[in-house]
């Protein structure tokens, strides 16, 4: 039963997504200025688009699979201490449809519970072979791993619980000892670790660090998912301790996403405009091959990292590293 829940939920997904891809048609060749373009290539990069934001639906998808785990759990062990049978049995001797739904739903758990054992086994394998299953399994690695042993005892060791003061203390030193700027710059789940070295800084040496984040999740999962660590009061409290910030994003990206911070009570505009993803629509003289959708990969390619990575020295302090002894 909790399987035709998702399947009907990813059935609304599914349509959803098609009906966006269609609608970012329009926007793609709006954004890139090319009339009708190539169908085939606008068709890609609008579901390139679309089937990124899909990751704004996990919290709806968690929701549903709870609610239904809990209603269908509830109703099952309500119906077995009220007949004291299982369901099979108590599907004896009722209407045909009901009998063969009860065996059959419980004949398929049983057999979904070894089929799952086989995927993971088999999932696990491909990930020394696959990158992007390597890929996958990692960022849920770094997120499941991030996060003290007394938020989850039962995770693996945490690994924020060495590298948050190791970084911390190598920007504390360098700024001190050079009396220099530093930008920290951060990709993916490396822009969470900088943010939380970020806050760990004295008051001194914070004004003297820049955030440099791209195809970061700390809005857009951490945020959402940890708010008292993530949410909205503690990204502004950070912006505003450190010089400055910038962060860079793809509306193809599925991970990383805007901080949606304004630039009115604690400083400038974090966000930049989304990049452009691909970086050419056709092929021209600096782009003789068709630009691959790069999506949550490669933004140090893109000449607007170099650009932001220049404003951010330009407004900290204009000292510059002492030589040393």
């Amino acid at each position: 039963m909790l399987i035709v829940v998702l399947l009907a939920l990813c059935a609304l997904l599914a349509r959803r997504t098609v009906l966006l891809t269609r609608a970012e048609q329009d926007a793609v060749v709006r954004d890139y200025g090319v009339g009708h373009g190539d169908p085939a290539r606008t068709r890609r990069i609008a579901r390139a688009r679309a089937m990124a934001t899909l990751t704004d639906r996990a919290p709806l998808l968690v929701a549903v699979t709870s609610a239904a785990t809990l209603i269908l759990g509830a109703g099952a062990l309500v119906g077995a201490f009220s007949t004291g049978k299982t369901p099979v049995r108590a599907g004896d001797g009722a209407q045909p449809f009901v009998q063969g739904a009860a065996q059959t739903a419980q004949a398929l758990g049983s057999w979904l519970i070894g089929l799952g054992f086989v995927l993971f086994v088999t999932w696990g394998r491909r990930a020394y072979k696959d990158p992007s299953a390597r890929r996958t399994i990692g960022i849920l690695w770094d997120v499941g791993t991030f996060w003290p042993r007394a938020a989850h005892p039962f995770a693996p060791p945490c690994y924020a619980e060495r590298a948050v003061p190791d970084l911390t203390w190598r920007i504390a030193g360098w700024t001190r000892a050079t009396g220099g700027r530093l930008v920290i710059s951060g990709h993916s789940q490396g822009s969470v670790l900088a943010a939380a070295a970020a806050w760990q800084l004295k008051p001194s040496d914070r004004r003297r660090v820049a955030l440099l984040t791209y195809g970061s999740p700390i809005e857009r999962l951490y945020g959402r998912w940890f708010p008292a660590h993530f949410g909205p009061a503690a990204l502004a409290a950070l912006h505003e301790d450190i010089a400055c910030w910038r962060n860079l994003y793809r509306l193809t990206d599925p991970i990383g996403g805007p901080i949606r911070l304004s630039g009115d009570d604690c400083g400038p505009q974090v966000d930049r405009e989304p990049l452009a993803d691909p970086l050419a629509y056709g092929r021209d003289e600096e782009h003789p091959l068709p630009a691959p959708v790069l999506g949550h990969s490669d933004y140090q390619a893109d000449p607007a990292f170099a650009q932001e990575r220049g404003k951010l020295l330009g407004r900290l302090r204009p000292e510059v590293p002492q030589q040393r002894a």
